[in-house]
C-alpha cells in the first residue's frame, strides 16, 4: 500500500481533414458558399478608449497554475482590448511576468512554483526555474489589475501589495489599494470579473477547513480559507462598482460559477481503491479483518458508518468527517471490555499486554470516520496522496511501540489512516459553498442592473461546460481536466481557449446592453484559434 496511482490522464489527439475524394470538391462546387455582408463594427454607446480590468486570476490569465507571458497575452481582458482596438480602443498594458515558466524567486530561492504542463499521463510541474524576481517593482500605470489571490475585501486595502507580490509589483506606491489604481486611470469602459472567486476558492482548496471571518484583513488572513461574510461581500463589490462610474464609465461584470463543479473537485473518485491494484489488492482480508473488529460497534451507533473493502469492485476511501459525533470513547471502552480483543490483536503479533494501546489506537483514529460516498468531493492533490504511507504519523505509532510494519500498515492514507478533512469537501461543506456564491450572486446581478452595467451569467455558462457542454465552434468543452478544453491544468482556472470563451460572453453582453454589434459585425473571437495547454518547451 506504499503507492496507490490510480489516475491514468491521457490525451485524445483527433487529426480533421477535408476533402479527401473527389467527390467532396464536386459537392463545394455544385454548393458555393453564398457571400454575406455584414454590417460594419459600431461601438453602440460604449466609449472604449480607456478600458481597465478588475478582478483576480482569471482577469490576469492565470493557467496551468501559474502566471507567465503567454497566459497573460490570452488573457480575456487582452483579447478584449484587440477587439475594443477596433472601434476606438487605446492600449492596453499588463504587468507581465519575466518568462513563461511561472513562478517567483526571491534571489535564489523559489517562491512561487512553475506552471504546470501535460506530460503524457496527467499535469506536472514544468521542469525550470522562475525567473521572475519577487522583489522587482514596475513601472506602470497599467490596464489590467487582475490580481492572483485577492479577495472581495482585499480590493480597497491599503498597503494590500505588501501581502500580495503579484499586486505589489505593480501597485503605485507602497500604500496603494487595487480598487484605487485602477479608478486613478479614469476608465472610459471597465470589466469587472470573478470577484468573490477566491473568497469561496480558498475555502474550497482547504477541503473546507475554515470558518467564516468578517472581513478583517491583518497579517495572516490573507492566507486563511475562510468564507467572507456576503454582507461583507456586498459592501466591498459596491465601493468597486462606485470606484469604477465614479466619473460615468461604462462596464461589464460577471458573477459566479458554483467552483465544486470544476475539475478540481471533480476527477477524483471517491471509490479509487481497485482491488485488482497488486498493492491493494492482497491487502483486502487484512483490512477487512481489521474493521471487523469496529463494524458491531459502529453499526450500533450509525450503520453508515460501517468500513468494508470490496474484493470484486472499486472501493470508496476512508475519510474523516467532522460533522460526525466523536466515538472515540465509545470505540474504546467497547474493545476494551471485549474477551475477544486480546486473540484479536495476537494475528498482528502483539501480545495481550497491548490490548489498551490499540483500543487506544483505534478509538482515537476511527471516531469520525466513514467511507466516502458520491456525495463527497476529493481535491485534486489528493490523487498522489491516496495509498502512500503516511511517514511521520507511522513514527508516531512506532514511539507507541508498534513494530515499523504495522506502524505502516495503520498509516495508509484514505485506508486505515482516514483522509483529513483538507482533502475532501463533504455535502455540508459543499452547502456553505453554495449558499454564499448565490448570495454573491444576487449581488452582482442587483447592482449591475441598478447600474445599468453589462452582465454575463458565468454561472450559467460553466454549468451547461459541466454537464452537457459548452459548444464553441467546432468544439464542445466540458470541464474535465486535460480533455474537456476549457479548465487548464490545474483544475480550476481556464485555457486560453476558455478565456476566449469568456471575451467572446462578454462581448455579446455589451452588445445587448449598449448597443454595439461585435457579434452582428462577425467580430467575436474564434476560441479555436486559441491553446487548451502550453508545451514544456515554452519557457
Amino acid at each position: 500500500m506504499k503507492n496507490i496511482r490510480y489516475i491514468l490522464l491521457s490525451a485524445i489527439f483527433i487529426g480533421f481533414t477535408a476533402c479527401n475524394s473527389e467527390e467532396d470538391f464536386e459537392d463545394l462546387l455544385d454548393n458555393p458558399t453564398i457571400p454575406v455582408e455584414l454590417p460594419t463594427l459600431t461601438p453602440g454607446t460604449v466609449d472604449f478608449s480607456t478600458y481597465i480590468a478588475v478582478g483576480a486570476s482569471f482577469t490576469g490569465g492565470f493557467t496551468d497554475n501559474a502566471l507567465f507571458i503567454a497566459g497573460q497575452q490570452n488573457s480575456f481582458p487582452n483579447l478584449l482590448s484587440e477587439k475594443f482596438a477596433l472601434v476606438g480602443g487605446g492600449s492596453f498594458t499588463q504587468p507581465l511576468m519575466n518568462d513563461n515558466i511561472g513562478g517567483f524567486v526571491l534571489g535564489s530561492t523559489v517562491i512561487l512554483s512553475p506552471r504546470l504542463y501535460f506530460d503524457g499521463s496527467g499535469p506536472a510541474e514544468l521542469p525550470a526555474t522562475p525567473t521572475t524576481e519577487i522583489t522587482d517593482i514596475l513601472s506602470g500605470p497599467f490596464n489590467n489589475y487582475g490580481i492572483t489571490g485577492a479577495k472581495s475585501f482585499h480590493l480597497g486595502v491599503p498597503g494590500y501589495g505588501t501581502l500580495n507580490p503579484y499586486f505589489g509589483r505593480m501597485a503605485s506606491t507602497p500604500a496603494a489599494t487595487i480598487i484605487g489604481d485602477a479608478a486613478a486611470q479614469n476608465p472610459t469602459f471597465f470589466t469587472l470579473s470573478e470577484i468573490g472567486g477566491n473568497d469561496v476558492l480558498a475555502y474550497a482548496l482547504s477541503g473546507g477547513t475554515g470558518v467564516d471571518q468578517t472581513g478583517n484583513l491583518d497579517a495572516t488572513s490573507y492566507a486563511n480559507n475562510d468564507l467572507t461574510d456576503p454582507n461583507v461581500f456586498a459592501a466591498s463589490f459596491s465601493a468597486s462598482v462606485d470606484a469604477l462610474t465614479a466619473n460615468g464609465a461604462k462596464g461589464v461584470v460577471a458573477n459566479l460559477p458554483y467552483i465544486t463543479s470544476l475539475a478540481h473537485f471533480t476527477t477524483v473518485p471517491h471509490n479509487p481503491l481497485d482491488p485488482s491494484n497488486p498493492a491493494f489488492g492482497p491487502q483486502i482480508p487484512l483490512l477487512n479483518s481489521i474493521f471487523g473488529a469496529l463494524n458491531p460497534i459502529f453499526n450500533a451507533v450509525d450503520p453508515d458508518r460501517a468500513i468494508v473493502f470490496s474484493e470484486t469492485e472499486a472501493s470508496a476511501v476512508v475519510i474523516k468527517d467532522e460533522n460526525l459525533t466523536d466515538i472515540s470513547t465509545i470505540i474504546i471502552e467497547a474493545l476494551s471490555a471485549s474477551p475477544t480483543f486480546p486473540a484479536f490483536i495476537a494475528q498482528f503479533g502483539l501480545p495481550p499486554q497491548a490490548a489498551p494501546l490499540v483500543a487506544n489506537l483505534l478509538g482515537n483514529t476511527y471516531g469520525q470516520t466513514r467511507q466516502a460516498t458520491e456525495a463527497d468531493l476529493l481535491v485534486l492533490p489528493s490523487s498522489s496522496l491516496i495509498g502512500t504511507i503516511n511517514e511521520d504519523y507511522a513514527a508516531a505509532l512506532e514511539l507507541q511501540g508498534l513494530s515499523a510494519t504495522l506502524a505502516a500498515q495503520f498509516a495508509a492514507e484514505g485506508i486505515t489512516l482516514p483522509l483529513e478533512d483538507k482533502w475532501v469537501l463533504i455535502p455540508s461543506e459543499q452547502t456553505a459553498i453554495k449558499t454564499v456564491t448565490d448570495a454573491y450572486n444576487v449581488t452582482i446581478a442587483s447592482i449591475a442592473s441598478n447600474k445599468g452595467l453589462a452582465f454575463v451569467d458565468f454561472n450559467a455558462i460553466l454549468a451547461e461546460a459541466s454537464t452537457t457542454g459548452y459548444p464553441s465552434g467546432n468544439f464542445i468543452l466540458t470541464t474535465d481536466l486535460v480533455t474537456g478544453g476549457l479548465v487548464s491544468l490545474d483544475g480550476v482556472h481556464l485555457t486560453s481557449r476558455g478565456y476566449a470563451v469568456m471575451a467572446n460572453e462578454m462581448l455579446k453582453a455589451i452588445d445587448m446592453t449598449y448597443g454595439s454589434n461585435f457579434e452582428a459585425s462577425g467580430n467575436l473571437i474564434v476560441p479555436g484559434n486559441y491553446p487548451t495547454n502550453f508545451p514544456p518547451s515554452l519557457q
